[in-house]
């Protein structure tokens, strides 16, 4: 996004435009680098050209704002022009609508994973389990639903918070565990994924140096891109759960396992 707005300052300036005006600045320009002692060496300027956005209609390049509408211009990971509705149209709800993205397809493929394994492993369909009589059950389903309550209001509490006041939420008085209050800060500097030791163990998307995490940017970049796609995947899989369980069916019913 920056190297097609650099470029297109320089092929768009007086001085490549063959203006009178632009020949004129350019004069006055190497006459006051002469004056004032300036090298005037030839410099070499190299000049790429802006990708073409793709899009969510194959073979379509254009087609105004139904296809290609002017508020997304690319730079978010997965962006393929698709707002049909013009949800986006303000950034500030593009930004909460790309949040909340991220965070419904982190649950579905979180849920994608558990539905699997989960009535694989016990033989219970997933929108049977919490009534199977036979399921092991530590907790009430009063003191689970507190617990749930208290612990997702807290958290979801503090992620509302940073997403209006970003890295608000990682200095020591935030957690109740002050010592650690690092691995919850924002080492990415990119709202959505914080990286860092904590959230990034493995150091997919960076890497450690001196004990300090540093951020890969071509990594992430790719991860986002990767992790967006099968987020989408997951949510539409679990909308098709959602309408085979309405008929009694199961994912591994329907692929007859």
């Amino acid at each position: 996004m920056a190297v097609a707005a650099t470029s297109a300052a320089i092929l768009g300036s007086p001085f490549l435009s063959g203006t009178k005006s632009g020949r004129t600045l350019l004069s006055s320009s190497i006459a006051g680098n002469r004056a004032a002692g300036v090298s005037l060496a030839p410099k070499r300027y190299i000049v790429a050209a802006a990708a073409a956005k793709k899009s969510w209609i194959p073979a379509v390049k254009g087609g105004g704002n139904f296809v290609d509408p002017e508020w997304l211009d690319g730079s978010l990971p997965g962006d393929y022009g698709f707002d049909p509705l013009g949800l986006g149209k303000d950034p500030a709800f593009l930004k909460w609508y790309r949040e909340a993205e991220l965070i419904h397809g982190r649950w579905a493929m979180a849920a994608v994973v558990g539905i699997f394994v989960g009535q694989a492993w016990s033989g219970v369909p997933w929108f049977e389990a919490g009534a199977d009589p036979g399921a092991i059950a530590p907790f009430s389903f009063g003191s689970l639903l507190g617990t749930q309550l208290l612990l997702m209001g807290w958290v979801e509490s503090k992620r509302w918070v940073d997403f209006f006041n970003p890295e608000s939420q990682s200095v020591e008085w935030a957690t109740p565990w002050s010592k650690t209050s690092e691995n919850f800060a924002n080492a990415t500097g990119d709202q959505g994924y914080p990286g860092g030791k904590f959230f990034d163990p493995l150091s997919l998307a960076g890497t450690i140096e001196n004990g300090v995490y540093v951020p890969d940017v071509e990594k992430l970049e790719r991860l986002k891109l990767a992790e967006i796609k099968h987020a989408r995947i997951a949510m539409l899989a679990m909308l098709i759960f959602y309408f085979e369980a309405g008929q009694g069916k199961t994912p591994l019913g329907a692929l007859g396992l």
